[in-house]
């Protein structure tokens, strides 16, 4: 009695050691950053945000030069001023100032809206291919190499250039 239930407690454990076997994930990584670098949507995009852009460019730089404009007459100035007139000179630059800032803040939310607007369709249709690809190969976990150091990673695994192929990149 005691040998068969040594002998059936040794077969569940070798049926479990199978079923483990069969379990076991296969890991694959990709740099997503590199792959959406490549890809054409990409370039146009960033053209466009780079027009988008240089609006605001072009109208902080009108802010800026008025500014020093003014700060640079007030300073010539200063000297002659009554104390009433330096004061309001002082409060016209100071509300110069907040605007150039408040402005430049709100440029930079606008043109990083702008950034995920456009970015948004071109990683997700990287991820699409990367998940893709992955469910061919029998991938069950990719990790992006971009936000992540990887100290060991055999080539085998990356799965880059597949997924250009499933993009038509080069």
């Amino acid at each position: 009695m005691k040998k068969l239930l040594k002998v059936a407690l040794v077969a569940v454990c070798i049926v479990f050691a199978g079923n483990l076997a069969k379990a076991q994930t296969k890991i694959g990584y990709i740099n997503m950053d590199q792959l959406v670098d490549q890809m054409p949507e990409t370039k146009v995009a960033m053209t466009n945000i780079t027009a988008y852009n240089k609006q605001f460019i072009d109208q902080l730089t009108t802010m800026n030069n008025e500014l020093q404009s003014k700060g640079q007459a007030y300073q010539a100035q200063r000297a002659t001023m009554t104390d009433a007139i330096r004061t309001a000179k002082e409060s016209e630059l100071a509300d110069l100032q907040k605007r150039f800032q408040d402005y430049q803040n709100t440029a930079q939310q606008q043109v990083d809206a702008k950034k995920n607007e456009l970015g948004k369709p071109i990683i997700d249709k990287a991820r699409a291919a990367v998940t893709q690809v992955a469910k061919e190969k029998g991938y069950t976990l990719v990790i992006n190499s971009s936000n992540t150091d990887l100290i060991v990673a055999p080539p085998g695994d990356d799965l880059i250039s597949a997924a250009k192929v499933k993009l038509g990149l080069k």
